[in-house]
């Protein structure tokens, strides 16, 4: 497996291929809870390490590093597992899960998600969810029928969950109520409206914010920081896409954070200091902390403390 990078994003269409320049770094440090390091953008792909010295100079701490298939889950784990900045989240994503299934290859392949979910760095499961963008009808059931078993390794090896969700927010949900969602569950570039956000509320669900945040037309997001707590507040770049404006359209990186937190920050009226410090609390208490490996419970060998311990 190439150490640098799994796969390269295409995207012919785009005009500007050039990194943006670095932003004023933040005087109190944030996590990136979503990112995809293992793909090379640009005109000029950067390396895995040359991304985190990136975020490490504008204050940004560590990163979650997202799987969305079986290679790339393993990447993120091998990363992890060296890395003191990335911790890991594995996962088959959903648009993948219709063709695994066709090919009677999903439940070896959920199977192999399981197993990478008991090491030690990594945090959690995700990206899954469900997907009604991209699948159709046809392709529907096996998105159901991984997402509830993503749900379950999750509960089993007591880890949080990164959701996908896309023009699907009541399967979702249900789903969740229906199977039983994990202690920490996470909406991952969170997508919805006040109607959403007040059920994720309701649930103690977090809903992470990506750069569709400063969007000129993202006025159902804005409204949704109207009303959610602090506390259920994330931020991420789900980096290489959805770069933050005034940069939109070119590669995305962890070290791009700043730009939305502070356009976040001016929504709110709040001292970004004050924000960065609430959503870094926020994302330790999801994931634990970067710096140590979770502690292992006497119960037994794949049992975790609760991330906040």
């Amino acid at each position: 497996m190439n150490p640098t990078h799994v796969r390269t994003r295409g995207d012919s269409d785009r005009k500007d291929l050039s990194y943006p320049p670095l932003p004023q770094p933040l005087t109190s440090g944030v996590y990136d809870n979503h990112t995809h390091l293992e793909i090379a953008d640009g005109d000029q792909a950067l390396d895995y390490r040359e991304q985190l010295d990136r975020a490490s100079s504008v204050g940004v701490k560590g990163v979650v590093q997202v799987g969305t298939d079986l290679a790339t889950s393993r990447w993120g784990a091998q990363i992890a597992a060296i890395e003191p900045r990335v911790l890991a989240a594995v996962a088959i994503h959903p648009n993948d899960t219709p063709e695994l299934e066709a090919q009677g290859l999903l439940d070896e392949h959920l199977a192999g998600i399981d197993e990478l979910a008991a090491l030690p760095r990594v945090r959690a499961v995700g990206e899954t969810g469900l997907d009604f963008f991209r699948t159709g009808e046809d392709g529907r059931a096996a998105q159901f029928r991984a997402f509830e078993a993503h749900i379950e390794i999750a509960k089993k090896h007591n880890l949080a969950l990164q959701i996908h969700d896309r023009d699907a927010h009541n399967e979702v949900v249900e789903t969740l109520l229906r199977v039983g969602a994990p202690e920490r569950t996470v909406f991952h570039c969170f997508s919805g409206d006040v109607e959403l956000a007040e059920i994720c509320i309701k649930n103690g669900w977090y809903m992470s914010l990506s750069g569709t945040v400063t969007f000129k037309n993202a006025h159902n997001l804005r409204r949704v920081l109207d009303i959610a707590p602090r506390s259920l507040l994330m931020i991420e770049t789900d980096a290489p896409y959805l770069t933050p404006t005034p940069f939109r359209g070119r590669p995305n990186a962890p070290y791009l954070i700043p730009y939305t937190l502070r356009a976040i920050a001016e929504y709110l009226d709040l001292d970004p200091v004050m924000l960065a410090t609430q959503l870094s609390s926020n994302t330790e208490a999801v994931y634990g902390r970067w710096d140590h490996d979770p502690i292992r419970s006497q119960t037994g060998p794949n049992d975790r403390t609760k991330s906040t311990q």
